[in-house]
């Protein structure tokens, strides 16, 4: 996938000229304190740069759909965000939809636009389904889940040793919120 356009963003590969828009998102403790440990918060735009070089490699060996992307705003070309699509540990079989956001940027509808479109997406790479994994208490993932159109199908400890409640969607799922 190159890019996905929706009404108001752009969906594309990350490139290097992004270092400062994604340190606005992974170098934030708002935003850092609730990705998985697998993603700690980023220090400085020399680290940063090190991490998107590590993503823009990465992404060309990665079996669709996986991958990571930049959100862009059309109207003024700013980075909003980034989206992500990886395996769970630790049994690697369960796809996870993941999203971070500049916080300035939380609550205009941007992680479920961009989400929506690549979920559209994802589901034409003959997948099944996929998951969305948040803290009990972060209420603002929780939300986003619901209206992406995923359903909450429990809680587990089973996904990076912690407390998660864990999301799904299905193409039938899309259907019917459509």
């Amino acid at each position: 996938m190159n890019q996905l356009t929706t009404e108001r963003l752009v969906v594309r590969e990350w490139e290097p000229a992004d270092a400062p828009a994604a340190l606005a998102i992974y170098g934030v403790e708002k935003v850092t304190r609730w990705l998985t440990p697998a993603m700690g918060q980023v220090d400085d735009e020399s680290a940063m740069s090190a991490v998107l070089q590590a993503w823009i490699e990465a992404q060309p060996n990665m079996m669709p759909p996986r991958g990571r992307w930049a959100v862009q705003r059309q109207d003024d070309g700013a980075v909003v965000g980034g989206l992500g699509i990886r395996l769970l540990p630790p049994y690697e079989e369960d796809l996870e939809l993941s999203w971070q956001l500049r916080p300035e940027e939380w609550g205009h509808g941007y992680a479920a636009e961009a989400g929506t479109a690549l979920i559209k997406w994802a589901f034409t790479q003959e997948i099944d389904e996929l998951f969305a994994v948040a803290r009990p208490n972060n209420t603002r993932a929780i939300g986003t889940a619901k209206r992406l159109g995923m359903a909450w199908v429990g809680e587990t400890d089973k996904y990076y040793n912690l407390h998660l409640q864990v999301f799904r969607i299905r193409p039938s799922d899309l259907a019917e919120a459509e």
